[in-house]
This record gives C-alpha cells, structure tokens and sequence, in this order.
C-alpha cells in the first residue's frame, strides 16, 4: 500500500487529490497538511511513503521541506504537484532532491502513474522536460536569470517576491539579517537589478508566483 502525504495549502485541492486516492487499491492518503509548518510535522513523525507536495505555501519554505525530507528519509520520494509551468521550477526542484514534477493542469490519470513510478524509485517528468533538461546541460543554453540563484539566494529572492521585509525573511530561514542583506545583493548583482520592485516585476512576468 502507498501511503500518500498531500502537502498544499489549498482544501479545494486536497479534497480532489484524495477523492482520486480513493478508488485505488494500492494507495491511501496518510495525512494532510495545509502549510510547511504542519508538513514538518509529518516529516519528523514519518510513516508516509511518498510526498504529494506544492511549491508555494505559507510557513517553512518548499526547498527546506525537501532538504529535510531527504535528510531524515533519503530513500521515500518526492513528487512536485504545482501550478507553475515545469520551464520554471522543475530543474531547481529535481537537482535539490525531488523525484518527479507535475503540474496541476495535468490529467488524474497521469498522476496516478507518476506516483506509481516514483513510489517504486523512478523519477518522473514529461516529455518536453526531458528536453530542457538535455538543453540545460549545453553552455550556450540562455538560462533565464533567476536560475543562476543559489538554493538560499532564491529563498530570499521568494521572499522579496512575497513582500517580507528582511527581518522577516530573516526569522523564516534562521539566519541574520545581515546575512540575508548579503544575499539580497548577490541577487541584484547577479539579476542586474537594484530596487525589491524590480524582482517583483521580474517575477510576476515570468509566472513565478502568484
């Protein structure tokens, strides 16, 4: 049996995922959570087999849930279930440890046998993809900018992008404020930009966040 945690701040979506979940024979929802907070939770207390998780939610942030997911529990997948395109989070989501990405746009069949697929130790992804992922790997690929953000630069970069201050952004990641005002300028320098409402911009206009 799989046990699925559905991780999404959306009830509406929960309820669908396991209203698919429910007429399976060899997959159950194990728990719920509606923020990164409660996701950690579950990962600490485990018995789960497979992480339904989206990427924008409030509380911890998406790439901390992973790292610690991966840490405590290496070998138990990860599936990326999001509203964003692929183009624009599924390479940072895979190299940090997920198994597969999907969008929510996709059919429930596919979910399903994504999470087969994951649940036995494959990784999963679509087509095109697989494509940009080959196309990641030439120098002479154009990459869009914010993919040249370290994992802690596009965590900062997330918060600005969600109006926190940087005591706020701060207190999230348990680091100084000093550092996060070091990573705030290696964001500008590498962006080539100088004002929080230009990231925001930037974001907004490539479909990064809501």
């Amino acid at each position: 049996m799989i046990k699925v945690l559905i991780v999404d701040d959306h009830a509406i979506v929960r309820q669908g995922l396991k209203q698919i979940l429910a007429d399976l024979s060899d997959m159950e929802v194990f728990g719920e959570a509606s923020s990164g907070d409660e996701a950690l939770k579950f990962i600490r207390t485990g018995g789960w087999n497979i992480m339904l998780l989206d990427i924008a939610m409030p509380g911890k942030n998406v790439l901390e849930l992973i790292k610690l997911a991966k840490q405590q529990y290496p070998r138990l997948p990860i599936l990326i279930l999001s509203m964003y395109p692929e183009e624009q989070y599924a390479v940072r989501m895979l190299r940090a440890g997920v198994d597969g990405y999907l969008t929510k746009e996709s059919a429930p069949e596919q979910l399903v046998e994504a999470i087969r697929k994951v649940a036995k130790g494959g990784k999963y992804i679509s087509a095109a993809m697989t494509e940009k992922l080959i196309g990641e790997l030439s120098p002479y690929q154009e990459k869009p900018l914010h993919t040249t953000l370290s994992d802690r630069e596009f965590q900062v970069f997330q918060g600005i992008c969600a109006g926190k201050g940087m005591i706020d952004i701060a207190q999230q990641m348990a680091l100084s404020t000093k550092t996060i005002s070091t990573y705030r300028t290696r964001i500008m320098n590498k962006m080539g930009m100088s004002k929080n409402a230009e990231i925001i911009h930037y974001a907004f206009k490539n479909n990064l966040f809501d």
